[in-house]
């Protein structure tokens, strides 16, 4: 397999890959490469969520979010995760959960995107990059989940965090 980069970016680098298959024949293939990310569903209490109302410049829309960011270079995901809930919502939390991780598109993009929950949240002041619009936005969790069924939500990760998280508040026996 040869690799050329075609692109530097900020956050990514992009790459022409050119390999041979099983049968032979010699394709070319276009790869986003990335170095990962934190997704993270911040849980006030059994029926509210924080989610934010995020501007994106690369659609020219306002959608429905939870908190999120890159991995900066050799930065462990759970202390990316922490500051990424501080500085979009301005929360701290004293439990955090993994739910995983998952590709978005891995056709075309190598991103890791690591799941968390936090939960026990202190709020604070949010301090988000200048580049961000974000607005955080207490949510029922009901609420949001109808959100995801209408089509309200429409970001992946969202979507996923949201209902992953309900169905294991479904399946944890109650105490």
């Amino acid at each position: 397999m040869s690799v050329e980069t075609v692109h530097v970016g900020r956050r990514i680098r992009v790459e022409v890959d050119t390999l041979t298959t099983a049968a032979g024949k010699t394709i070319r293939r276009d790869a986003i490469r990335h170095p990962g990310a934190v997704v993270i569903l911040p849980v006030l209490d059994a029926e509210r969520v924080v989610l934010l109302r995020n501007f994106r410049f690369v659609i020219g829309e306002t959608l429905w979010e939870v908190p999120a960011g890159t991995v900066e270079p050799n930065e462990p995901v759970e202390v990316c995760a922490r500051r990424e809930l501080t500085e979009e919502t301005g929360y701290t939390a004293a439990k955090w959960r993994s739910l995983g991780f998952l590709y978005a598109s891995p056709g075309l993009l190598d991103e890791k995107l690591h799941l968390f929950v936090a939960e026990e949240l202190t709020p604070g002041v949010a301090k988000p990059e200048p580049d961000e619009q974000l607005e955080p936005v207490v949510v029922r969790l009901d609420e949001a989940i109808r959100m995801c069924r209408d089509g309200t939500i429409r970001d992946a990760k969202t979507i996923t965090s949201l209902l992953l998280w309900e169905r294991m508040q479904r399946e944890e026996p109650r105490v």
